[in-house]
């Protein structure tokens, strides 16, 4: 196996009473398109959180590039991007001032931040709106921007909560284009999902999370296993109940 850019052992986190994750454990080698799929509430966006260093974890540890996130946080954070499920954007700023902030956050120099800014929107289809304020774009645009944002200061691995979640076809296009062209660089992407057509289209790797815990892990044709993605996840992980039984009410014309 070729060297991992992410590990993570025995991952867990518990809201009171209520285990979002449930010790996981998932390897990602560097240069992977990786998915991470599983239902609403299945503790995507919990275990994304702590793998970033954005939430920290009960029990468990996490290494990115051999570094451990909360162990020492700042280098973690310095070779990773990150685009959560909801994007926060400095709302006053235009497309243009947004991606060089963040350049400059990152400890860029204000000329190679600018440089870099230009690059990015050109790229991403945001030239033309580069001088609009980011209050004013669409949530494909803001999609784009905070890609843009978490790209800027080149990082070699890359994370993005429902990256594609209320984006328009073409913005769509356009961050698929994006994500393989970085992966085919050598730099590694994990994304969560709820969207099987499109883990099955990118991804190399994909793991299946439900109700904490990873039931599946593996390369796409591993846990496809001769039928689709989403066969594959349904069979996994659904279906709960069947409606006969829970909606034997449900096209009766008497009340």
């Amino acid at each position: 196996m070729s060297e991992l850019a992410i590990e993570v052992r025995g991952l867990r986190k518990s809201f009171g009473a209520k285990e979002a994750v449930a010790g996981i454990d998932l390897d990602i080698a560097a240069g992977s398109l990786a998915g991470l799929v599983g239902p609403n509430g299945a503790g995507k966006t919990t275990s994304l959180s702590m793998m970033t260093g954005l939430l920290r974890p009960d029990l468990g540890k996490v290494l990115i590039n051999g570094v451990d996130v909360w162990a020492d946080p700042a280098a973690a954070k310095a070779v990773i991007g990150v685009v959560p499920a909801e994007v926060r954007l400095f709302d006053r700023l235009s497309g243009a001032e947004m991606l060089e902030y963040a350049g400059r956050l990152r400890g860029m120099p204000a000329g190679q931040a600018r440089s870099r800014a230009v690059q990015l929107l050109e790229v991403l289809d945001l030239t033309g709106d580069a001088r609009r304020l980011v209050a004013d774009y669409s949530t494909g645009m803001r999609k784009k921007a905070a890609l843009g944002c978490a790209l800027i200061h080149n990082p070699s691995v890359l994370f993005l909560d429902e990256p594609l979640e209320g984006v328009d076809p073409i913005s769509a296009d356009v961050i698929r284009r994006l994500l393989t062209r970085f992966v085919g660089s050598g730099s590694t992407v994990l994304f969560s999902s709820h969207v099987m057509e499109l883990v099955e289209q990118v991804c190399d790797h994909v793991s299946i999370i439900d109700r904490g815990a990873i039931v599946a892990t593996g390369t796409t044709d591993q846990v496809r296993g001769g039928k689709t993605l989403q066969q594959a996840f349904i069979d996994l992980v659904g279906p709960r109940a069947t409606d006969e039984e829970v909606l034997s009410w449900l096209g009766s014309s008497s009340s």
